[in-house]
């Protein structure tokens, strides 16, 4: 019965925790890399905008991040697709701190969230 009420007290207070609260910011900053020649390039782009990434175009919907720790995790809703291609390679949230977690694949070229523009 103690075992049974713990289990629920646990549960309870994990769910809690998953659901913090998130503030939209206006733009992104992303990281692109060239696998072959090694080259790293950091953009800056806004909610809305497609830019060029090497040989990617990329679309951000929305960065995300924890209202109380600014700083914090971001969380990115990306959309990516070879320049002159209309099939997406990927297209979902990008998380700062976990990139492998959701990550673009790609032969050649990745890209990453570094974080949120935050007002």
């Amino acid at each position: 019965m103690i075992r049974a009420a713990l289990v629920a007290l646990m549960v309870t207070a994990t769910g809690a925790a998953a659901q913090q609260k998130v503030e939209s910011g206006p733009g992104a900053m992303l990281r692109g890399l060239d696998k072959v020649s090694g080259q790293t390039v950091d953009i800056e782009m806004q909610n809305g905008e497609t830019t060029s990434v090497f040989g990617l175009d990329v679309a951000l919907g929305d960065c995300r991040y924890p209202a109380e720790n600014p700083t914090g995790d971001a969380f990115a809703y990306l959309t990516i697709w070879e320049q002159g291609k209309a099939q997406q390679l990927f297209d979902g949230w990008m998380i700062a701190t976990s990139p492998a977690l959701n990550a673009l694949d790609h032969a050649r070229y990745d890209v990453w969230v570094i974080r949120c523009i935050t007002p």
